[in-house]
């Protein structure tokens, strides 16, 4: 980080603070704490620090290719695909008038600053009714909406039990607040304006107009975690980093790649080393966020044991943090961390009760002691907290399933759904429920949306599979097995052994014996009881000796293992062992 990243980082931390966006402000502060100190103190004595009291559009290099590869995403007329979205700096004379008229009008911002960090919004936009600046405007939209937002969600909850009510709040005042910045250019108004268009849907509007404010003014970390929530899949996101009017090795567009494949349940590798760059002596050593979000991607990696390691560390240099508790939480329930999940639970309970992610970790503590009513009271209590938190939905659901109550399991995932389409644990609960039920098309049709969202997951093609075969569709189960061979480990016997059995239903042995097989030299390699493979070694013995031209030496070997072990299939394995000694006496020498 050169310094003059430091300070357009250190800035951010008061322009956005200034315009209400606390999450963003935050951020910024807690990433600017993660920095060395001695390039803090650089600032105090470069005579060029210091605040600013307003925030024009920079100028940014642009990308050199600035085309949407052919996506069904984004509309062929958008205006990002001409390359109609490059940021403008705005002349010197028209940033002093818009810094002259925010120092004319200090009064009615401090004024109204002060009324939106009490939550005070109406008295906001009233105070600031006869100012002009792009800041005094911003704040006063911004208000604006959240005084619709709350309106909404109160009208919403008044008729939350009534047929035929919508499943999720929607503000009707949304194409008001649209006509009033849709001729925006000030970075801070395009952000409200990609906010509108993407509460509205109409995402790929929303990006181009969240790919201007952020060209215009990068560090607002709201605009970005907005950009994110866009993005439908992985290759939506490879198509749009090429787009960002930053380098692919700037800090901001690492971390919005990082952030967006964790949201997207995907993380690879590439995320993981890209983590480990950020928390290096040239960025943000010891920054509890970037830790978190290294967290996270080893949890979607499945490394619960390096992701545990990596929340005690936060926990070392944060013990305060609620923020991706809950994360720390499922990995202790997985790993089935009794006695470190319980004593995180108490502890968080005292510090902070009211936060969605505690009741999530406290809902995880009783679900592992098998007490689920509990656990959903917890749950519950989150989502009325925060009626847009993912996670709680989908664990009450879960809970649901334990409690072998599909018809509210359903209800709970489709509120997850509503929540984020994206999310393909939703959608695989909702295929578990309807699998509980019997109706097995239904959830057929869960597991595909599952699977197209995480399609390198073994277990959503055992699903797949498992479903197939209840309804008599034996070689499309095949098919989503083989599928999941490939994301399987080398050393899993299980889906092999699947697979050989219905090959063996579909009267295949020569396909069957191959996969018992490979079931034999896994055990054997790994050096698993005999009891483990005795079937499927008495199964290509047979084989090889009915088959003319059989391979009756590897028969023998394999029916000898299995007589000379303590499995149950000793005594078959015996009788093989005599039939195969008569074969032998009547085949000619060679």
């Amino acid at each position: 980080m050169d310094l003059q990243l430091v300070r357009e980082l250190r800035n951010s931390i008061k322009d956005c603070s200034e315009r209400g966006l606390v999450a963003a402000g935050k951020w910024s502060a807690e990433l600017y704490l993660s920095i060395l100190q001695h390039k803090r103190d650089a600032l105090v004595a470069d005579p060029g620090t210091g605040f600013s009291t307003s925030t024009p559009a920079r100028a940014y290099s642009p990308r050199p290719s600035l085309a949407f590869p052919a996506s069904p995403t984004l509309a062929a007329g958008s205006t990002i695909a001409s390359g109609a979205h490059k940021p403008s700096s705005e002349p010197p004379a028209s940033q002093e008038r818009a810094a002259e008229l925010e120092q004319a009008e200090e009064a009615s911002l401090l004024a109204a600053q002060s009324f939106v960090t009490s939550k005070d919004f109406s008295r906001a936009v009233h105070v600031l009714r006869s100012c002009r600046s792009d800041k005094a405007q911003f704040l006063s939209i911004y208000c604006q909406f959240l005084i619709s937002e709350k309106k909404t969600e109160r009208d919403w909850y008044k008729h939350y039990n009534i047929r035929g009510h919508p499943p999720i709040p929607f503000n009707r005042s949304l194409l008001y607040h649209l006509e009033v910045v849709k001729n925006a250019t000030d970075p801070w108004l395009l952000f409200l304006k990609g906010l509108f268009l993407s509460r509205l849907d109409r995402r790929e509007e929303a990006i181009e107009s969240i790919i201007l404010s952020i060209g215009g003014y990068p560090w607002n970390w709201s605009a970005w975690a907005l950009l994110g929530r866009c993005i439908g899949d992985g290759e939506e996101l490879s198509s749009l980093l090429p787009l960002l009017p930053l380098p692919a090795s700037h800090p901001l567009v690492q971390f919005f790649q990082i952030k967006t494949m964790n949201e997207l349940n995907s993380p690879t590798e590439n995320e993981l080393v890209m983590c480990d760059r950020l928390l290096g002596e040239d960025f943000f050593r010891g920054s509890p966020w970037v830790m978190s979000l290294r967290a996270c991607v080893l949890y979607h990696l499945h490394d619960f044991g390096q992701a545990e390691k990596q929340f005690e560390k936060i926990l070392t240099v944060a013990p305060y943090r609620v923020d991706d508790i809950d994360v720390y939480s499922n990995i202790l329930y997985v790993t089935e961390n009794r006695l470190k999940l319980s004593r995180l639970a108490h502890e968080f309970l005292e510090l902070d009760k009211d936060r969605p992610e505690v009741c999530c970790l406290v809902g995880n503590h009783y679900s592992l002691r098998a007490e689920h009513e509990k656990a959903v009271k917890y749950f519950r209590r989150a989502t009325e907290l925060d009626r847009t938190y993912l996670s709680a939905w989908t664990l009450m659901g879960h809970e649901y399933v334990e409690m072998k109550n599909s018809h509210a399991a359903i209800e709970a995932y489709r509120r997850a759904v509503d929540v984020n389409r994206k999310d393909y644990r939703a959608w695989y609960g909702l295929g578990q429920a309807y699998e509980l039920l019997s109706m097995h098309q239904y959830a057929l049709y869960y597991y595909q949306r599952a699977t197209a969202l995480r399609p390198y997951d073994v277990r959503l093609w055992q699903a797949q599979a498992s479903c197939y075969e209840e309804i008599g569709r034996t070689r499309d189960a095949v098919e989503c097995l083989k599928r999941a061979l490939l994301g399987a480990d080398a050393r899993e016997t299980t889906i092999n052994l699947k697979l050989a059995k219905l090959y063996e239903e579909l009267d295949e042995p020569a396909e069957a014996v191959a996969y018992h097989r490979r079931v034999v030299e896994i055990c054997r390699a790994e050096e698993r009881p005999v009891q483990d493979y005795a079937k499927s070694s008495i199964y290509v013995a047979r084989h090889q000796m009915v088959t003319p031209g059989g391979d009756l030496s590897l028969a023998k070997e394999y029916l000898e293992r299995v007589a000379s072990s303590n499995a149950e299939e000793v005594t078959q394995a015996t009788d093989w062992l005599k039939k195969l000694k008569s074969v032998l006496l009547l085949r000619p020498p060679p």
